[in-house]
């Protein structure tokens, strides 16, 4: 599992006093008023930002960062990500995790036969869907319910599951 979750990915930058335009990657848009820092990953360089000042546009953040003023400051960031540490993550509730660590779990059936592994997760309004790519080479796309769920083991990386008929 990874030490950092991706929160958002800076997009451009907005004004001339050093804010960024950033498209959030967590299910929940506020949760930018209640951090504090973020890391800033460039890709060359790890750096912790301190957050001076959050608003909102449509569906972006316009983030502040404290003693970065300048348009000049912020020019290199863009299509950079930010992330925060697993200990200023959300709280999760039964039965949720994070995408990045349902990455790459082995799907199994009810019956122990390996399917394959889950590769990707698409959000949609009701419920999320599971990507996996199947042994035999094709796709299964599952509804994360719990009627097709029926257990999630991340420290064994494993996942069982029940396959509604017509889905494979």
């Amino acid at each position: 599992m990874d030490d950092f979750l991706q929160v958002g990915i800076i997009t451009t930058t907005h004004g001339v006093r050093g804010e960024v335009k950033v498209y959030p990657t967590t299910d929940d848009i506020n949760r930018f008023k209640k951090l504090k820092e973020v890391i800033l990953d460039t890709g060359r360089e790890k750096r912790n930002l301190e957050i001076e000042e959050v608003k909102f546009f449509k569906q972006m953040v316009i983030l502040k960062f404290r003693g970065i003023d300048t348009l000049d400051d912020v020019a290199g960031y863009r299509r950079a990500g930010l992330y925060v540490t697993r200990d200023n993550a959300v709280k999760l509730g039964r039965d949720e995790y994070f995408i990045a660590d349902l990455m790459g779990v082995k799907v199994y059936d009810e019956s122990d036969q390996f399917l394959g592994s889950l590769e990707d997760v698409i959000t949609t309004g009701a419920n999320d869907v599971y990507v996996i790519h199947m042994s035999d080479g094709r796709e299964l796309l599952l509804p994360a319910i719990k009627q097709c769920i029926l257990n999630v083991d991340l420290q064994g990386r494993k996942m069982k599951v029940h396959v509604l008929e017509g889905l494979i």
